[in-house]
């Protein structure tokens, strides 16, 4: 497979100042939030100055994309996530199908019983379950969730959700930090 590097490199500047102006930052907020200067950035939009990653990941992190995104990286022949399980002390487990920051955030979980503790945080949610009863606390109001179910609501809302039993259940959670 060929790969046009110098093609990929060129579209790295108009790329950057596209999420620039699509989050309506000037060069000077930009320089202030990544540490870069104003001019480095400048040349870098404008193709005057070969994107290295010094300047690539600052700009990636604040973006909230993953940088192989950010400068549209070629595939490499292999679609599958390496999954990575991680165990909470309550028994809970949370799978991670989605790598990058910032946006959407998939997940497979399988909830352990945990006390009822309302949350609230900015964003918005969605919950599909797989298997067992999920208990939706959104506020007061109390919904029950059996398998096939799918729940949304905005995370601003005090919220919580569990197995409506001592048995786990399993979902599929959807979060973005943003509300839409």
């Amino acid at each position: 497979m060929d790969i046009d590097v110098e093609g990929v490199l060129a579209a790295i500047g108009p790329r950057l100042r596209a999420l620039r102006r699509e989050r309506g930052l000037t060069l000077e907020a930009l320089a202030a939030v990544t540490g870069l200067s104003v001019s480095a950035l400048s040349r870098l939009e404008s193709g005057k100055r070969r994107p290295t990653l010094d300047l690539l990941l600052p700009l990636a992190h604040v973006h909230g994309i993953a940088l192989d995104r950010l400068i549209a990286a070629p595939a490499t022949g292999d679609p599958r996530v390496h999954l990575t399980p991680r165990r909470s002390p309550n028994g809970s487990v949370v799978v991670p199908l989605t790598q990058y920051p910032g946006r959407h955030r998939v997940f497979k979980q399988v909830l352990a019983p945990t006390p009822r503790r309302l949350v609230t945080h900015p964003g918005r949610e969605w919950l599909h379950v797989l298997a067992g009863d999920v208990l939706l606390v959104l506020d007061t109001h109390e919904t029950v969730l059996h398998p096939g179910t799918t729940a949304e609501f905005d995370t601003t809302r005090p919220h919580w959700f569990g197995p409506t039993t001592h048995h786990p259940a399993e979902i599929l959670h959807i979060f973005t930090p943003e509300a839409l």
